[in-house]
């Protein structure tokens, strides 16, 4: 039956559309009145279904899932409503949770955005970067003069290494090695990004993960190690 209502209404608000000249229906624009007309069909056909979804069930258990569906619908709505005060807690959250996710703290004296990075079990501070774009996991290194890129994570961020030019000498753990200067579009941690980042890519086997150095942090406003924290401010 509620099939039947639905089809009804769709069927008279398309004889009200296209019988109207005056661009105006029961106070509403023709496109506002079309939205509505479907709205109200959509719910009258859920409505239908869920009402015989319940058979002889009494009326104590459809008010109860009613209920239910109600505080559903306002807790979504009030999730959605405090969204901008809600993400610092799930960056926290996350930061907890999985280290090297960068946990967004608020702002510091002069609205600076500031995010904060727990050290990893191993001692290291890793940081999931996104590189023009695609994430890429970086050990943070206050010795590197600039961002190193392990092969494949240059791939990645879509650069093309077989036509580097390797004639930097640097110093890795795993010995002496070449690199190729490159330039990034944008590297970003969390909501601090930064333009046209100065970088080099690694030759392979150079690197066991990539390098996040001092060509992004010197363009920070400040970082900080603090105990088990590192603190990124804009």
């Amino acid at each position: 039956m509620s099939t039947w209502i639905a089809l009804f209404i769709l069927a008279f608000a398309a004889m009200l559309l296209v019988g109207n000249e005056s661009g105006m229906i029961a106070g509403l624009d023709s496109t506002t009145f079309g939205y509505a007309a479907f709205l109200v069909a959509l719910l009258v056909y859920l409505a239908g279904g869920f009402l015989s979804s319940y058979g002889g069930r009494r009326a104590r258990g459809i008010a109860r899932d009613a209920v239910a569906w109600l505080a559903l619908g306002i807790g979504l709505v009030a999730l959605y409503s405090y969204r901008n005060e809600l993400m610092p807690i799930a960056g926290r959250v996350a930061g907890e949770l999985l280290p090297g996710s960068a946990m967004t703290v608020g702002e510091s004296e002069g609205g600076a955005a500031e995010v904060r990075i727990r050290r990893r079990l191993d001692g290291h501070f890793t940081a999931h970067v996104d590189v023009n774009g695609e994430q890429v996991s970086m050990i943070v290194d206050t010795g590197a003069t600039s961002i190193v890129l392990r092969p494949q994570d240059a791939r990645k961020a879509g650069i093309d290494t077989d036509n580097l030019t390797y004639s930097i000498p640097v110093l890795t753990a795993n010995g002496r090695t070449v690199a190729a200067r490159v330039r990034l579009d944008k590297v970003s941690i969390g909501p601090l990004d930064r333009q046209k980042v100065d970088a080099l890519v690694a030759q392979d086997g150079a690197l066991t993960q990539s390098l996040l150095g001092m060509s992004f942090l010197s363009r920070l406003r400040s970082y900080e190690f603090s105990g088990d924290f590192l603190t990124l401010r804009g």
